[in-house]
């Protein structure tokens, strides 16, 4: 299976488990909100139907019914619309609240009948609830004729369980100007008439009390059934429908896929061009690059790559300089040393002492070649030994001084130290193998300086670090040629002569020694003037 597959194959799965959990958990909760509303509308519901029941058989009318709305609207949050058949619309909350009356909602009407339900003792007979009844009837439409005269005038009521299940009513206070009530503030429904209530109250209240009581009298007994409708419209539901939540999970989906298709595109994209690269660069085409653009990782491991490629090119063609500058610098010492030999053979020419003399130092020579060959390849592996331990620059520098002093001499240069006073200059590292290093630079400022000329060591500590210089009065480098000096067989003279004497190696292995000490080498030269290598090393540090 590809790897663009595999990821896309990941983030299906992710995506329709993340999805599909999502649309769970929010149809289990939203499902859940939706009961507990739903059971909280019931109670709400029945606490408005209770009340405004209670309110039609505790007061015999719906007459100052709208007040009990209000406050019942207020404390449920439900919008409340009651009517009957024969009043019609009686109170609407939101008209009641101070706002535009709403479309009603679809929520069925609820029938409230505050009437009572007639009741008899269980040993009574058929005939004598017969006979009763009509009794009954009658003092009931007496009793909540009183109850509704008692609301109009604005007293209290106080409704109480009576016989056969009947209410019975009694003011609950008394005004300066109290109706319908005695001394002692009670009446007994069962032995007043209406007429007979309204009697102590003064004459416009009572005519208007008995206008009412003839108006109510002729028309049905009892405060008619109430209908009782709840909601509007714009009321939030109590159902949660799947259909938005599972597609609202499938846009999800959709959209992580997408992302996904988009970022192994992108992805896959850099990776197909590192992957031909890196096959080219197996295959030796070494000079393979892969665009790289932007600051992400992708971009950074492109840039990674190209720089590997870069290293593997520069070696690449490091080696084959190398391999070219060794069969050089052997071809002509060899081709010679042949056909010497082959003279010898032939008896072309004679082995004298002189001659047997300079095919020695030839042969000494390639020698030498080969030995700092070994050194280089060892040193840049990191497999060069080092016998490392404290000792005393100034001491360095004057073994350099006597090793090369006869060699100076011989070539009519003087070889002066300078800088190295009283006192210890410390170092820390292989005196053997630094002594080689520095003997490197000294060999070469004596051969690049003609007779009569000057060899400068000079030894300072500036900045934690040691300063080992090596100055000379030759010929000088151009600045061009100053960035190849350390690299290997190479030679100021286009013309690689040997004239000299050199390997070619020395500069490159004194560098990497240097480098090893964790030191560097530093060169400035002017053309006519002479050179200095710097060879800089960090002192160790003093311990209290």
């Amino acid at each position: 299976m590809s790897f663009r597959l595999r990821v896309f194959s990941l983030v299906l799965l992710v995506a329709v488990a993340a999805s599909g959990a999502t649309a769970w958990l929010t149809l289990r909760q939203l499902t859940g909100q939706v009961r507990e509303s739903a059971a909280a509308d019931r109670e709400s519901i029945a606490a408005i139907t209770e009340e405004l029941r209670a309110y039609g058989a505790g007061h015999g009318t719906w007459e100052g019914v709208a007040a009990t709305v209000r406050t019942l609207a207020e404390e449920t949050g439900q919008r409340i619309r009651i009517s009957t058949d024969r009043q019609g619309q009686l109170a609407d909350s939101d008209t009641l609240l101070g706002r535009d009356p709403r479309p009603g909602g679809t929520a069925p009407a609820l029938l409230v009948d505050p009437r009572p339900e007639l009741e008899f003792p269980a040993e009574w007979e058929t005939g004598s609830m017969r006979k009763v009844t009509s009794t009954v009837i009658a003092r009931y439409g007496a009793n909540v004729t009183y109850a509704a005269c008692l609301t109009r005038l604005g007293q209290p009521v106080t409704v109480l369980r009576g016989k056969f299940g009947m209410p019975l009513y009694r003011a609950g206070g008394q005004s300066p100007a109290g109706p319908c009530v005695d001394g002692s503030g009670t009446v007994r429904p069962a032995d007043i008439t209406a007429a007979e209530a309204c009697r102590a109250t003064g004459r416009a209240q009572a005519l208007a009390c008995l206008r009412r009581v003839f108006t109510e009298r002729t028309a049905a007994v009892g405060p008619q059934p109430l209908t009782v409708r709840l909601g509007a419209v714009d009321d939030a539901g109590q159902t949660l429908a799947a259909g938005p939540t599972v597609l609202v999970a499938a846009g999800v989906a959709a959209a992580v896929l997408a992302c996904a298709l988009l970022l192994g595109r992108a992805v896959l994209r850099p990776v197909r061009a590192l992957t031909a690269a890196s096959l080219g660069l197996g295959e030796g085409d070494l000079g393979r690059r892969v665009p790289a653009s932007g600051k992400d990782e992708i971009a950074e491991l492109g840039r990674s790559f190209n720089r590997m490629a870069g290293s593997l090119q520069d070696s690449e063609e490091r080696q084959r300089r190398l391999v070219g500058d060794i069969a050089h610098e052997l071809r002509t010492p060899l081709a010679n040393l042949r056909g010497y030999l082959e003279a010898l053979r032939d008896g072309v020419l004679e082995a004298d002492a002189e001659l047997l003399d300079s095919l020695h130092e030839e042969v000494l020579l390639q020698q030498r070649i080969v030995d700092d060959l070994q050194d280089l390849a060892l040193a840049e592996a990191g497999a060069l030994t080092y016998h490392r331990r404290p000792l005393d620059a100034r001491e360095l520098v004057e073994a350099c001084r006597t090793a090369h002093s006869a060699r100076a001499a011989a070539a009519g240069v003087a070889l002066e130290v300078a800088g190295a006073g009283p006192g210890t200059v410390r170092l820390h590292g292989d005196p053997d193998r630094l002594r080689q290093a520095l003997g490197n630079l000294v060999g070469n400022a004596v051969r690049h300086t003609p007779p009569g000329g000057r060899v400068r060591l000079e030894l300072g500590e500036r900045d934690e670090m040691v300063r080992i210089a090596v100055g000379d009065t030759g010929s000088g480098i151009p600045a061009a040629d100053l960035p190849y000096l350390f690299d290997r067989f190479w030679r100021a003279d286009a013309a690689r002569g040997r004239a000299t004497g050199g390997s070619g190696l020395g500069l490159s292995i004194a560098r990497q020694i240097v480098a090893d000490h964790d030191g560097a080498v530093e060169v400035t030269s002017e053309v006519g003037v002479g050179s200095v290598f710097t060879v800089v090393l960090p002192a160790p540090v003093a311990h209290p």
